[in-house]
């Protein structure tokens, strides 16, 4: 009997019958471009690390290439996916850590200015490190300095006080000023002429009289106050306070503070304008200008006192041959008569 066929189907010996041809054979999955999935889980990578870097992303993109070793005009494949989200891992970690430690030294530089607080700083990290420079710090060890001078754990040292002289300013001391100036000026619009002309108002000089050096720690540190309220926009007595290198004694406190009670009726924190904070730092530093007088030094004194004494003695001594020629005088009259 022949075996039951479909209608249709092509009569024959089974056996010889032909079989059918294999389906085609796929590429292998590795081999295929980038999924949806994989590439969009790469962007999202290359966006955080934008995020907090300056690296862009051609940067990136050519980065990843080279480490998987595919050529610029080459297709990123499937099979580079573990080593492409690899590397762009290691980045955004290396990012992150750089994004942080910059955080840390911007907030402990903004810091340094207020008070002695830079001296302080650099004495801890030379007995703690061994050297001076903030650069040089981990992100650990400037958490710590930060977090030490937040919480008042650092021994702010009183500001070393120059010895007084009468000499005028040298050309590099004039120069240091003038940079202040200029860069104050850009900070507030004022013409530098006018800043010079409260400088010297500042220490009582006329416009365009040599400046004495001993004036020359105290403008630096006014000028220095003075770019920093200009960056302040609701400044305080407070404020001001914190941000003077030298801190106002108990006698400058109280002389603030009742200054700007009775001028301008407010208190430590009350918001100030510009030009009510810009009296009271002027205010301060006249008195500071006026109590910088060159002292009379002990070894000046006792010169003073030894050539007083000297003259003294040089007087007496001819007084007294004034007075002996004249008694002589009167004996030998007495004696001729």
């Amino acid at each position: 009997m022949q075996p039951f066929s479909a209608p249709g189907a092509p009569a024959g010996d089974p056996a010889t019958m032909a079989t059918p041809p294999d389906p085609p054979t796929t590429a292998d999955a590795g081999d295929q471009p980038l999924s949806p999935v994989q590439r969009t889980a790469l962007e999202r990578l290359i966006v955080r690390i934008q995020a907090i870097s300056s690296l862009k992303t051609v940067e990136l993109w050519a980065g990843l290439r080279h480490e998987v070793g595919v050529k610029n005009d080459g297709k990123l494949l499937s099979r580079h996916f573990p080593a492409a989200e690899q590397f762009l891992q290691t980045r955004l970690i290396q990012v992150q850590h750089t994004h942080a430690t910059r955080q840390l030294m911007q907030q402990l530089t903004d810091l340094l200015p207020q008070g002695n607080n830079r001296q302080a700083v650099s004495d801890f990290i030379r007995q703690q490190f061994g050297h001076t420079v903030l650069s040089s710090l981990s992100q650990h060890q400037l958490h710590q300095v930060l977090t030490m001078l937040q919480n008042g754990q650092l021994a702010i040292p009183q500001p070393q006080q120059n010895r007084i002289t009468d000499r005028t300013l040298l050309p590099a001391e004039h120069q240091t000023l003038n940079q202040q100036i200029a860069r104050l000026a850009a900070a507030t619009g004022e013409q530098p002429v006018k800043l010079w002309a409260s400088v010297w108002k500042l220490v009582n000089l006329k416009s365009g009289d040599p400046i004495p050096s001993r004036f020359f720690p105290l403008l630096t540190q006014y000028l220095q106050v003075r770019q920093t309220l200009s960056q302040q926009s609701a400044p305080t007595l407070q404020m001001l306070a914190a941000s003077l290198k030298q801190p106002p004694d108990s006698d400058e406190q109280q002389l603030l503070e009742n200054y700007n009670i009775q001028r301008f009726q407010a208190g430590a924190q009350t918001v100030l304008t510009a030009a009510q904070a810009q009296d009271l730092l002027n205010l301060l530093f006249a008195r500071r200008a006026e109590r910088n007088q060159p002292q009379e030094t002990p070894q000046a004194s006792d010169e003073s006192h030894a050539s007083l004494r000297g003259y003294t003695r040089t007087r007496y001594a001819i007084l007294m041959a004034i007075a002996l020629l004249l008694l002589a005088g009167l004996l030998l009259g007495w004696l001729w008569r």
